[in-house]
């Protein structure tokens, strides 16, 4: 079978079911697991990744004011490829290549491949369609069995914290300007035995102002900016202490403000979001899980990042 994935979570599923060696072609932001870079890659983003997170903002806002994607589609090179299976997203125009355009591009494709669209707004959508995926290659028994493990991980992190106190928690997934982290993110920070203060399970993700941040006072404030690492999220919060009311937030005074690797355990709607919940957990009970994560993973920020 030849598949062709336009999500970079699609192809970590495909790899997850093992058929890695299927994949014949994947996006400009497919990065996991190594290798798949080297891969044809069927997309391109209008914006420069390489801006400011308010410059990255502005230019999002500008696209989706005059009507204009973000993404641009190979079609092409796509026909050339002659895929059987092509997986896309139907969750944020902002987040991949659009589905009506995708949708488009399959139907001219002589080789009349299935289109497979994934729509998760939860971590149970993540492994319902990861195991979806594992079907549509075959790999179903495969792809169940491997699900049932992940979720063995999820119940003794809920058995770990059950009856510990749960911390109010901030997860920021853009800073400038600032939104919460919905979607999956609320459900995730509850398995890790905190208690999320700007989303609910399943919520979109929505804009909030830093005053809305430091009224809610949250003992523990995530940084996930969206699609970054913790290096880059950690970059982007330099500029947080000089905001007014920044000491006085509870999670800077008892030193618990962490910038974590967003792109591969929280964003993502993929299998490693399993490992996000074992990071949270982490953070959030320190004294309930032994070993802290590793710096590429998350890193604390000092109150005034020195």
């Amino acid at each position: 079978m030849r598949v062709v994935s336009l999500l970079p979570s699609a192809t970590e599923m495909v790899h997850f079911a093992g058929a890695g060696d299927w994949l014949v072609g994947v996006t400009h932001e497919c990065d996991h697991p190594p290798g798949v870079e080297r891969l044809p890659r069927l997309t391109s983003s209008r914006i420069d990744p390489t801006l400011s997170g308010a410059e990255i903002d502005a230019e999002v806002n500008r696209l989706v004011t005059d009507d204009e994607s973000i993404y641009a589609l190979d079609v092409d090179l796509l026909e050339n490829l002659a895929p059987d299976l092509v997986v896309t997203q139907g969750l944020c125009e902002v987040c991949a290549v659009s589905t009506s355009l995708v949708e488009e591009a399959v139907s001219s494709l002589r080789s009349g491949p299935e289109l497979l669209v994934l729509n998760p707004t939860s971590l149970e959508d993540v492994l319902e369609d990861t195991v979806r995926i594992g079907e549509a290659l075959g790999r179903g028994e495969r792809a169940r069995r491997d699900v049932a493990a992940l979720r063995c991980r999820l119940d003794e992190i809920e058995e770990t914290v059950a009856g510990l106190r749960c911390p109010s928690v901030g997860c920021i997934e853009w800073l400038d300007p600032p939104f919460s982290a919905g979607h999956w993110v609320p459900e995730m920070v509850r398995l890790a035995g905190g208690r999320e203060l700007f989303a609910g399970p399943g919520e979109r993700s929505v804009r909030l102002e830093w005053e809305t941040v430091f009224e809610a006072a949250p003992e523990v404030l995530v940084l996930m900016p969206c699609g970054f690492d913790a290096k880059r999220a950690a970059g982007e919060a330099k500029a947080l202490p000089s905001l007014p009311g920044w000491p006085d937030l509870p999670a800077v005074k008892e030193d618990r403000v962490w910038a974590v690797d967003a792109n591969s355990f929280f964003s993502r709607p993929a299998p490693r979001l399993v490992e996000g919940v074992e990071i949270l957990a982490r953070i959030l009970h320190p004294e309930a899980f032994p070993g802290r994560p590793g710096e590429n993973v998350a890193s604390r920020l000092s109150p005034v990042f020195e």
